[in-house]
């Protein structure tokens, strides 16, 4: 078989291409050239310079009038053939470029306890943008994994010099208000938890030590007590659905139970809170500068935080009514 030459491999110019198309489509260099904003002569010899090229002719020239030769309608079969197929991907790589969702990565436990219940609050805002959430509880990197915005929990010292902090971290028991009201197992002081089931964080490997009961009780002063039992689990938000079942006491990490407590899904019987040294940061990617709908989210964010600086109590309540203003009494007629 034998090798064809570099020459009748090589393709036509896409330009040459259009402007045939349109020609035969037209059947006059005037109107084609007219669809394609050039001069009659500027596509009469795009068209010469396409058949030698093709080292064919492609029309037969009459009187004010164009025919197409027979290799003339071989080629306008596959150009028409062609241009459809890339008129088709440009578009649809457009409309995917216009619609591509933005990409939130976080740790599972902020995304289910603090970011979706929320999230919400965005689409309504916001209803064109698409939203992709992302939870995984590893570090990825923004850029290589196509991820516009990242929230990342990490100490204070450790985050990223451009991030924005969003909230830090506090941690103080929680559990169900039936719990919390049993008379037979009052829970008044920290002490009393030693009558309790304590929910507790599963870390054989001793990765977050400070979200565990034996860092917190060490934090108030307060010697460790043998509790009634002990139940673990490898993932906080099952840990705290379990609290609001009623299985026990967690150790709530505000800000992420605050709306459970503001909703009476959990109650914290003791007002003191331990701050940990850990905080909530947001992360851009180098795309997300040119998103403005991830700077809308970022605004979002942090317009969901002071809300949380403000009380989670006070950020659910409805405004308050201005007073009625009392009529007065009408005088009596003397």
């Amino acid at each position: 078989m034998s090798k064809q030459s570099p020459s009748a491999r090589r393709l036509p110019a896409l330009d040459l291409l259009k402007g045939f198309d349109a020609a035969a489509r037209h059947l006059s260099f005037t109107r084609a050239g007219e669809e394609l904003f050039l001069t009659q002569s500027a596509l009469s010899r795009q068209m010469q310079t396409l058949e030698e090229q093709l080292g064919a002719p492609l029309f037969e020239r009459r009187h004010r009038a164009l025919r197409l030769t027979e290799a003339g309608q071989v080629l306008q079969v596959a150009a028409k053939s062609v241009l459809d197929e890339l008129t088709h991907a440009v578009a649809k790589i457009r409309h995917e470029q216009s619609v591509q969702p933005l990409t939130i990565s976080t740790a599972i436990p902020f995304a289910a306890l603090w970011l979706l219940p929320r999230l919400p609050r965005f689409r309504e805002r916001h209803p064109e943008v698409d939203v992709f959430i992302s939870a995984d509880n590893r570090i990825l990197d923004l850029d290589r994994e196509r991820i516009d915005l990242a929230v990342r929990y990490c100490p204070e010292a450790s985050a990223p010099r451009d991030a924005q902090r969003l909230f830090g971290e506090r941690l103080q028991p929680v559990c169900s208000p039936a719990l919390a009201s049993d008379p037979a197992r009052p829970l008044k002081q920290p002490e009393d938890l030693a009558r309790h089931v304590l929910l507790n964080l599963d870390d054989d490997r001793g990765r977050f030590p400070w979200l565990n009961w034996a860092q917190w009780f060490a934090a108030i002063g307060i010697p460790e007590p043998r509790p009634a039992g002990m139940v673990r689990f490898n993932q906080y938000d099952l840990l705290v659905r379990a609290a609001i079942d009623g299985q026990g006491v967690a150790l709530g990490r505000s800000p992420l139970v605050d709306q459970l407590v503001a909703q009476g899904k959990l109650v914290a019987p003791f007002r003191r809170k331990h701050a940990t040294s850990r905080a909530y940061f947001i992360v851009r990617s180098a795309q997300a500068v040119r998103r403005p709908e991830a700077q809308a989210f970022v605004d979002w964010l942090c317009a969901e935080a002071h809300e949380e600086a403000m009380g989670p109590a006070q950020a659910m309540l409805p405004a308050p009514r201005p007073p009625r203003r009392r009529t007065p009494p009408a005088r009596k007629q003397k």
